[in-house]
C-alpha cells in the first residue's frame, strides 16, 4: 500500500477518462484569476490546447500570435521581462519541436519565467501520425539549463501542475497528452514540483513512470503480483528537477528498476534516472519506451499497442527483465 491517495476505480473499466490538456485549460484559467500578471499567448491552437477558457475568462490578457511559434515564445520572454507571467501553447511538435532555438536564448538563457506549454505530446495523438507524434520533448527540454520539465499523469494532476508551474519563477515546459487517458489520482494527492510519489509499495522491481505511462505501470504491477513479482511503482511527474532521494531509495530496496515514457527512451526519464544510478548507485536498469523510432498513424489504442506500452505488454518486458536481473 501507498499513502499517496489513489482513484478506488482506477482497475475499474469504468475508471474515468478525461484528456490532461483539460487539466490544463482549468489550472491556466485558475492561475490567471489568482494573479493578474499571467499572460497567455497561442499559435492558432486555442481551442486544441485547451488555452480557450484562459481567453474566455480574461480576453484582456490573451494575445493570438497565430502559426509563428517562434514569434511566440520571444514575444513571451519580452513580457516576461517587463514582468508578467507568460503561458504558450502549441503542439509539442511545434513548440519544441519548431522553436527550441528561441526557446533556449530568449528564454531560458536570461532566466525568464516563461511557460511553454507542449500539448498533443506522444503517441496518443493517434492518427495525426509521425509528424505530429512528439516523442523528442523530454530529452530536447531536460538538457536546456534553467528549464523545469513536467509531464503529468492525468487531468487532475496537470491541473495542480499548471498552478504550481505558474508560481515557481522559472522557465517551464508542460507536456501534455490529446487523447483520454485513465484518471488515476484524485484531488487529495500531492504535487509539487521535484518530487516523486510511491503510488505501490513492493519489494522485487522499481517501476518508475511519468505521463500517461505512470497509469500502465500500475496496470503492469496489478498483472505482475498475480504472478508473484511484487513491484513498487513511482510516479515521477517532474523529470527536472529529479527526485533522486525518492528514486534511490525505493531502488536500494528493489535492488533494479524499469522506467517507463511515452516518448524517446533516449534521453527522456529513462535517461535521467541511468545517469542517476550510474553516478551513485550502479544498479539493472530496464528502459521502455519508443526504441529510436518514429510513430505510425492508427488510433491511439492501435499506435500504443504496437509499441507495446500496454499495462500487460509493460508486464510482459518488466517480467523478462526481472528474470535476467534476478541474484
Amino acid at each position: 500500500m501507498s499513502d499517496y491517495p489513489l482513484n478506488p476505480d482506477l482497475y475499474s473499466d469504468d475508471v474515468v477518462r478525461e484528456p490532461i490538456r483539460a487539466g490544463f485549460g482549468r489550472g491556466l484559467r485558475d492561475a490567471g484569476a489568482r494573479d493578474e500578471r499571467i499572460v497567455a499567448l497561442c499559435a492558432d491552437l486555442t481551442e486544441s490546447t485547451q488555452m480557450s477558457l484562459f481567453q474566455k475568462e480574461f480576453p484582456d490578457r490573451f494575445i493570438e500570435v497565430g502559426v509563428a511559434e517562434q514569434n511566440l515564445v520571444t514575444v513571451a520572454a519580452g513580457m516576461a521581462h517587463a514582468g508578467k507571467i507568460p503561458f504558450t501553447s502549441s503542439y509539442a511538435a511545434f513548440s519544441p519541436g519548431r522553436n527550441w532555438e528561441q526557446i533556449k536564448t530568449t528564454a531560458a538563457l536570461n532566466d525568464q519565467p516563461v511557460k511553454i506549454v507542449g500539448s498533443h505530446a506522444g503517441l496518443n495523438v493517434g492518427p495525426d501520425g509521425a509528424t505530429h507524434q512528439m516523442l523528442e520533448d523530454i530529452s530536447l527540454m531536460r538538457v536546456m539549463p534553467n528549464m523545469v520539465v513536467v509531464a503529468p499523469g492525468d487531468s487532475v494532476e496537470a491541473e495542480k501542475a499548471t498552478i504550481a508551474i505558474a508560481a515557481n519563477g522559472k522557465p517551464s515546459y508542460l507536456r501534455l497528452a490529446r487523447d483520454k487517458t485513465p484518471v488515476f489520482s484524485t484531488v487529495d494527492s500531492p504535487f509539487e514540483i521535484g518530487r516523486a510519489y510511491v503510488l505501490r509499495q513492493g519489494t522485487d522491481v522499481t517501476l518508475a513512470g511519468t505521463g500517461t505511462q505512470t497509469y500502465e505501470l500500475l496496470v503492469a504491477a496489478k498483472i505482475l503480483a498475480e504472478e508473484g513479482v511484487d513491484a513498487e511503482v513511482l510516479h515521477v511527474p517532474t523529470i527536472k528537477p529529479l527526485d533522486a532521494d525518492t528514486i534511490l531509495a525505493s531502488v536500494r530496496k528493489t535492488g533494479r528498476i524499469v522506467t517507463a515514457e511515452e516518448a524517446q527512451r533516449a534521453g527522456g526519464l529513462g535517461g535521467a534516472v541511468a545517469e542517476l544510478l550510474g553516478e551513485q548507485l550502479p544498479r539493472p536498469i530496464g528502459r521502455l519506451g519508443v526504441d529510436d523510432r518514429y510513430g505510425e498513424s492508427g488510433t491511439p489504442a492501435e499506435v500504443l499497442e504496437a509499441y507495446r506500452l500496454t499495462g500487460q505488454h509493460l508486464a510482459d518486458s518488466i517480467r523478462s527483465f526481472v528474470d535476467r536481473t534476478f541474484d
